[in-house]
């Protein structure tokens, strides 16, 4: 691995993502980091840094990243790296739910990847104004940046497309067009069993098992919230295991399991809500479905 150059390097770091394998991902982005200051040129470090932080934004390392990634916007030296350093600074704000500075980001991402002809970076910067969007319960608007990202994405990009999917589905679900919901939610579900990316399975799992509640199918719903709660477990997704904590107690409940459904919902107050002692039997008696944003 030492001998490997800074492309090779991204490469290999771009395929870890591609997989879902964040931790490796940033230690090859790291080296390639290393490769560039040592012996690469100033756009390489950059991008370099670029690509380091988008993982550690994902895993939840990334506000030390900010001030690199806002110094190579301001130098405005390399469109490329700039279209990936506001790209990069939205995602962290979205993550972090400061959803303006998220959607001012996103929308100078979407500039730079319009002035370089990038489809597949207009797609990713659409269906990042459409997360925040979808955030602030915006479903309408929401769809429509997502349809464009869809239209944008092709089908090279299976990962990332199968995540527009997802987005696009859930907030048909929302519309209550659920034949289209339930269609969209499952292709995504199934490109990306079809490439192995097992972290990526939770959101549409989760998804669908919204939908499932939705349309009264609780067994359903029950096998794809602890699918998700599985993975993301594994993986250390805080909200995801929350959000299946919260899907499996309210499917368990309008099963008519109510013992299952306690259990869920007390792991979910003791892990997520430890002031709050009414929370399991306050969600036993209050359907708070409406109240729900997966996404936000």
């Amino acid at each position: 691995m030492n001998d490997c150059t800074f492309e090779e390097l991204r490469s290999l770091g771009e395929k870890a993502v591609h997989a879902g394998r964040l931790e490796e991902a940033e230690a090859l982005f790291d080296q390639a980091l290393g490769w560039a200051q040592e012996q690469g040129e100033p756009w390489q470090i950059d991008l370099g840094v670029c690509n380091r932080a988008a993982v550690r934004i994902e895993l939840g390392r990334g506000e030390s990243e900010l001030s690199r990634l806002r110094e190579i916007l301001l130098r405005n030296a390399n469109p490329h790296n700039c279209q990936l350093g506001a790209y990069n600074i939205s995602r962290y704000y979205e993550l972090t739910k400061n959803y303006k500075k998220s959607l001012f980001y996103a929308r100078i991402a979407l500039e730079r990847a319009e002035t370089l002809g990038r489809r597949d970076w207009m797609a990713s910067s659409h269906n990042r104004i459409g997360n925040v969007l979808l955030a602030e319960s915006f479903v309408d608007e929401a769809c429509q940046r997502y349809e464009t990202a869809l239209a944008l994405m092709a089908e090279g990009h299976g990962v990332w497309r199968a995540g527009i999917l997802d987005n696009l589905g859930y907030c048909r679900i929302l519309q209550r067009r659920y034949p289209e919901g339930y269609s969209l939610l499952y292709e995504s579900l199934r490109t990306l069993r079809r490439f192995g990316s097992q972290r990526y399975l939770v959101p549409p799992l989760l998804d669908l098992s919204f939908a499932h509640i939705e349309t009264g199918r609780y067994e359903q719903a029950r096998r794809h919230a602890a699918a998700a709660l599985r993975i993301a477990d594994q993986t250390e997704q805080t909200d995801a295991i929350k959000n299946a904590l919260y899907l499996l107690g309210e499917a368990a409940n309008l099963s008519g399991d109510t013992e299952a459904a306690q259990d869920h919902f007390i792991r979910l107050q003791r892990e997520f809500f430890p002031n709050a002692s009414y929370l399991p039997s306050f969600l036993m008696t209050v359907d708070i479905r409406k109240m729900i944003n997966l996404h936000a």
